[in-house]
């Protein structure tokens, strides 16, 4: 009989052993971080997220504990051409080997490709979701083709260019030069 397993407070080893497999969707609205980057924009967006479970070498004195998981979601975000709101869509596909303690998983998470976390009998799976979406956010969204036209130039009507009353510095040379002649 497979045990039932809390995105919130996940025994990763034991999960890792019965293969376990976790899914769920969560509004956008609960992950306070991710909201301040969507600026409270798309509340009710779903984020569809799902782990599974893998012990690799099982017969090993240490053997390895995994978790692979899975986010998808579309956020709300500012465009960075024309200021105006563009859905991105966010996917992280991700691995994670767990190790038996932080000081372990800081140094063999320098030395190693696949990403190194501490293991522990109650895990935040949902806190490790809205990490993974936020390191996934791009860092300049925009439309692929921006709704209105980017206006490229700002010029005030009021605007007065000091620059226009005011002759050019070598036509003023010019006409000294003519003097000479």
């Amino acid at each position: 009989m497979s045990r039932e397993f809390a995105a919130r407070r996940l025994d990763a080893k034991g999960f890792a052993e019965d293969a376990g497999a976790i899914s769920g969707q969560v509004p956008a609205q609960d992950f306070e971080r991710l909201m301040t980057e969507t600026q409270g924009r798309g509340a009710a967006s779903p984020v569809t997220w799902s782990a599974a479970g893998e012990l690799r070498n099982p017969r090993h004195v240490h053997p390895e504990i995994w978790l692979h998981m899975t986010v998808d979601a579309v956020l709300p975000l500012t465009c960075q051409r024309c200021l105006a709101p563009v859905d991105v869509a966010v996917v992280v596909k991700r691995s994670f080997r767990f190790v038996p303690d932080e000081d372990m998983a800081a140094a063999q998470d320098e030395q190693s490709e696949e990403d190194v976390l501490a293991l522990s009998r109650s895990f935040d799976l949902v806190e490790l979701v809205e990490d993974e979406l936020l390191m996934e956010l791009p860092l300049a969204p925009r439309h692929e083709i921006c709704p209105e036209p980017v206006q490229l130039a700002a010029a005030d009507a009021e605007f007065e260019d000091p620059a226009a009353g005011r002759e050019n510095p070598f036509a003023l040379l010019g006409k000294l030069r003519e003097r000479k002649n």
